[in-house]
């Protein structure tokens, strides 16, 4: 929701959601909104609908601003008694600089004006909206209070984002930090939009640009728990190892170190039609990305002075902290006073360095703008982490011979017959791979290893199935994992009775070695070894597994050399076949234990029963 102040987003935001976004007591008395506000609108097993309610009072626009990045669809809403005003038309700027492409326009409070006039505020709107992302952008009119329109508008909101292309979920997570706030008996919490990939309960993570590692401890989307969160989602997530006082709005969390820290960014930037104020060389800026809002200075490298300019402006923000960034990001600059929007923009290159003045550089700027082929490949490859020729030729408008000149590179590889990928997405991706190993093997010390399965299951949300196979297969090959049969382990693990189970695990194999063929039900023996229940079940199979017990069912079972003796002894005493009297007295068991052991011969291999007899297998 944006549009000036007092025209009726937060009462419009409360009448789709019952849901008051204003919060703070400041806001109560003022009836103004101060900080952004939030309510679900809307779910279904396909989609999750929040509303940012965004302040539009003059002071408030970096919270404006905050807001609006990463957002799917703008409501703007303008009020039926007063029109467009100062506040709407900056707000109109700011979301076609922010790229914003779809929009709604909510006419509001319509129970306070003459029917007639409702068409006098259209007409005066139309003006206002020529030349911008919202010039097609369909009316609703409504009224908060009598509920007018309410479920119109609603369901058009609906079915306009159900019409939009879903986000990409692919790459590495993303957030940019627009609240920190503590959680009594929870600890620190922080809320934001996902921009890009996907946090799962438990992650490791990092906060940039300060480098402090945190783990997502708990997760929530539309208020409600939820065990991962997807790119476009509002989440919020509750963080260990940090403090509230170690954050703030503008810092960004990621799961990769491929995020740039920088300070000097080179970008495009567009301004508004009327800047009250020229622009010079070095004039003081603040800029908004993100929801970081940092000070800094504007850099031109063909002219020193800018009044206005139809078209995109190739010039540098130099900027007294270091952001998170990367290309293609959209960003806002303001002038710090007289207060005003400048323009905006996005950023081509987040590497800027120090150039000369002049044409030389200009050039230089206008090839990055474009992308040389390597760059637009590499950011294509990047975004979707595998791509075939014809995908790559689609994604950058290359030609295939240009393309195929360029993978040559050595950031490219080739995955399969036809897909690509980059050489530091696969690094990134296998050290994933080597986290999620590592935290399955100190959970289930005693276990071979991961389904391959489940592996991954957890990891296609985010790549492609032929990406992931060639990562894993690749490991195999250097050493660095191992499989066995359809499990998958670091190549360094080996399975083993945690150290706390150690003894008692041992006391058990000793008392089973000690009973030899006799034996009382394995379960009697976990009991007197003091082992619980809550383990017992992965203790027989990790025990089973390494050959030290045999089961003979789901009662009996004899510790391994026992059973490889008998074994041994029945064969010794019988010939190509045998019946059951024949292994009783070469074994000399009773039928409680020689049945269960010869339906286990027969479950293992080593004999196949026809009728009243047994066959010997050649193994």
């Amino acid at each position: 929701m944006a549009g000036h102040i007092d025209h009726g987003k937060t009462s419009l935001t409360k009448a789709l959601t019952n849901v008051d976004t204003d919060r703070l007591k400041e806001e109560k008395e003022r009836q103004i909104s101060i900080e952004l506000g939030f309510a679900p609108l809307y779910e279904d097993e396909e989609l999750q609908i929040s509303v940012v309610d965004v302040p539009g009072h003059e002071r408030f626009i970096r919270q404006m601003i905050a807001g609006v990045a990463g957002i799917d669809l703008v409501v703007l809403v303008v009020a039926a008694d007063e029109g467009v005003m100062p506040q709407t038309r900056e707000h109109l700027d700011i979301l076609g600089f922010l790229g914003i492409r779809s929009g709604i326009i909510a006419i509001t409070k319509i129970d306070r004006v003459e029917e007639d006039f409702i068409e006098l505020v259209k007409d005066d709107i139309l003006g206002e909206l020529k030349d911008t992302v919202f010039e097609n952008a369909p009316f609703m009119m409504v009224d908060s209070l009598s509920k007018k329109g309410i479920s119109e508008l609603k369901e058009r909101i609906i079915d306009t984002l159900k019409e939009q292309e879903m986000r990409d979920v692919k790459g590495a997570f993303r957030l940019p930090i627009d609240q920190v706030f503590t959680v009594k008996g929870q600890g620190t919490v922080i809320r934001g939009t996902v921009y890009e990939g996907t946090v799962e309960e438990g992650q490791q993570l990092r906060v940039l640009p300060s480098g402090l590692e945190v783990r997502a401890r708990q997760l929530q989307v539309h208020h409600q728990p939820a065990k991962k969160a997807f790119a476009g989602q509002r989440a919020a997530i509750n963080l260990s190892g940090i403090s509230r006082d170690e954050l703030e709005r503008g810092e960004v969390l990621v799961s990769s170190e491929h995020f740039i820290v920088t300070n000097t960014i080179d970008v495009a930037i567009r301004v508004v039609e009327d800047l009250d104020h020229l622009v010079k060389q070095r004039t003081p800026i603040k800029c908004h990305i993100g929801t970081a809002e940092v000070m800094g200075r504007i850099v031109f490298f063909d002219r020193n002075e800018l009044k206005e300019d139809n078209g995109e402006i190739l010039c540098q923000l130099r900027l007294d902290e270091k952001i998170v960034t990367k290309r293609g990001d959209r960003f806002i600059v303001r002038r710090p006073s007289p207060q005003e929007t400048i323009g905006g923009g996005w950023v081509i290159d987040p590497r800027g360095n120090k150039y000369r003045f002049g044409q030389q550089t200009m050039e230089e700027l206008e090839k990055k703008k474009a992308g040389t082929p390597i760059e637009r490949m590499n950011a294509a490859l990047y975004e979707a982490k595998s791509l075939t020729i014809e995908e790559l030729i689609k994604r950058t408008a290359l030609d295939e011979q240009s393309i195929l000149a360029n993978l040559k590179d050595d950031q490219f590889i080739k995955i399969s017959n036809k897909e690509y990928a980059l050489t530091s997405v696969i690094d990134f991706i296998e050290e994933d791979i080597k986290d999620r190993l590592e935290d399955y093997h100190s959970g289930n010390a005693m276990r071979t290893g991961m389904y391959k399965a489940e592996l991954l299951q957890t990891l296609q949300t985010a790549f492609s199935r032929s990406l992931l196979e060639f990562i894993i297969d690749n490991g195999i090959s250097k050493g660095l994992f191992v499989k066995k049969d359809q499990y998958i382990s670091l190549s360094a693990f080996s399975p083993h009775v945690p150290k706390s189970w150690e003894k008692r695990t041992e006391t058990l194999v000793n008392e089973l070695k000690k009973d030899g063929l006799q034996v009382a039900y394995l379960n009697d023996y976990l009991k007197k070894a003091g082992i619980p229940d809550s383990i017992s079940i992965e203790l027989k199979r990790f025990l089973e597994d390494q050959g030290v017990i045999v089961m003979l069912d789901d009662q009996y079972a004899w510790y391994g050399e026992h059973f490889a003796e008998a074994v041994r002894k029945l064969k010794e005493h019988t010939k190509d076949e045998f019946e059951v009297s024949q292994a009783k007295e070469s074994v000399e068991l009773s039928r409680k234990y020689l049945i269960p052991f010869l339906e286990r011969l027969d479950s293992l291999g080593y004999t196949k029963r026809i009728d009243n007899k047994r066959i010997w297998k050649k193994k």
